[in-house]
């Protein structure tokens, strides 16, 4: 079977299973997600197997160190996996839920009702715990899903995914939910995003390069984000302490996520305050600094920053610095260069808040806390597939809710409209 013959096979397999899930009880798919628990949990040795396969090949191609990293399971990254299934499985369940009914000058009441988006490709690098992660939340929902790993780590992959079967199929459901493409081929992930009589949604967890491509070829609906390129601005009369807390946290907690600040903003006010306390802060945590010409009048050790430097999603120890006029020079700032991730002002003003939360157009937009907190666990949602930049569908992190639709329902009583 060629690749084409086969991705159409796990598309039409995926179709007739999301029916079914889709129609399954709550305890259904909660008894799919423990069962499949149990079964990653007595298949450690065939998991390890599997993977030191994937890690001896990686080798010898020569990957690098952070990919090989990522590649690897570990006994305590199989028990996060484990967690990761007991958490989502306690999760509400959004499917079929009823919402804003009301009763209608006729009679009738309507109201509309959460439903599974049907089948979901998701499309990843390296990690193959995101297998466990991506499965989970899209059979909570009550979808199925087509998932598409790093070739990389296929082996990995395909044993997690039989566990994941047998979960299915021990809680009576179709083991065709869950669906891993068992080739290395690239050509499938090309007709994986063009074939929208199967799959439904589509999406990328990667890259910069591999999310555009995605989004550039696809022919389905696909849920992304490019980039984070995400803004802490410290207002003028803000809390020092709480300023250097927040704008040391956003950046140096972890370098290499979405929500990771990537450029400081700073009112004309306080830069003479802020600027050498942060300098301090971020020389000791080895931060590099690169700063508009006033950033530089106040720290000669900064680099002068490029234009460039203002769009860069630096995922490292790299900070671009901007002292701006007022809250108004912020926000211009923000809508030129912001990739529309996330966005924190530190202040103690109500109203510049609240105009900073209306009038700044972010997926995520904060006040006086760290862009760290854009996440779908830190929010509440239990788990996330992703973050979503667009506005259409979901924005922010993606959680059940956000791997769900809506339709309309109506409730009468013999009603006839006249």
């Amino acid at each position: 079977m060629d690749v084409e013959q086969y991705m159409e096979e796990l598309g039409r397999r995926a179709r007739a299973a999301s029916r079914e899930v889709a129609a399954s009880s709550t305890r259904a798919r909660n008894d799919a997600l423990l069962a499949a628990r149990d079964a990653l949990d007595g298949a450690r040795a065939e998991l390890a197997a599997a993977n030191t396969a994937d890690l001896e090949r990686g080798a010898a191609n020569g990957l690098d160190a952070p990919l090989m990293d990522r590649l690897e399971l570990t006994e305590a990254r199989i028990d996060t996996m484990l967690e990761g299934l007991t958490q989502v499985a306690s999760l509400p369940d959004p499917v079929g839920s009823i919402f804003d009914m009301n009763t209608m000058p006729s009679g009738i009441q309507v109201g509309r009702m959460r439903v599974p988006l049907g089948v979901i490709g998701i499309i990843y690098e390296s990690r193959p715990n995101v297998t466990v992660e991506a499965a989970s939340l899209c059979l909570k929902s009550g979808n199925a899903t087509i998932l598409r790993g790093g070739s990389e780590a296929l082996d990995s992959n395909m044993a997690i995914a039989r566990c994941l079967n047998q979960g299915l199929e021990q809680a009576g459901l179709p083991a065709a939910a869950v669906q891993v493409v068992e080739t290395r081929d690239r050509a499938a992930v090309g007709r994986l995003i063009t074939m929208p009589e199967y799959v439904d949604v589509i999406v990328p967890r990667g890259g910069k390069g591999l999310i555009e491509r995605i989004s550039n070829d696809a022919r389905v609906p696909v849920i992304k984000h490019l980039d984070g390129t995400c803004h802490v601005y410290i207002d003028e009369g803000a809390d020092e302490d709480m300023a250097e807390a927040i704008a040391i946290n956003a950046k140096t907690q972890r370098y290499g996520t979405c929500n990771t600040m990537e450029t400081l903003l700073v009112h004309e006010a306080m830069a003479a305050a802020m600027l050498p306390r942060l300098f301090r802060a971020y020389q000791a945590a080895g931060v590099e600094l690169r700063g508009c010409e006033r950033t530089r009048a106040i720290l000669p050790a900064a680099t002068a920053a490029s234009e460039q430097d203002w769009y860069e999603e630096y995922l490292g120890p790299i900070l671009a610095v901007r002292v701006v006029d007022d809250l108004e020079a912020a926000m211009d700032h923000i809508d030129r260069y912001s990739s529309r991730h996330t966005e924190s002002i530190v202040t103690r003003d109500h109203g510049r808040a609240m105009r900073f939360l209306r009038e700044v157009d972010s997926s995520s937009v904060m006040v006086n806390a760290s862009t760290r907190f854009a996440d779908g666990f830190e929010y509440g949602l239990g788990a996330e597939i992703g973050i979503s930049t667009d506005k259409l569908h979901a924005r922010g992190p993606v959680g059940l809710e956000g791997l769900t639709s809506v339709k309309y329902v109506v409730l009468g009583e013999g009603q006839v409209r006249s």
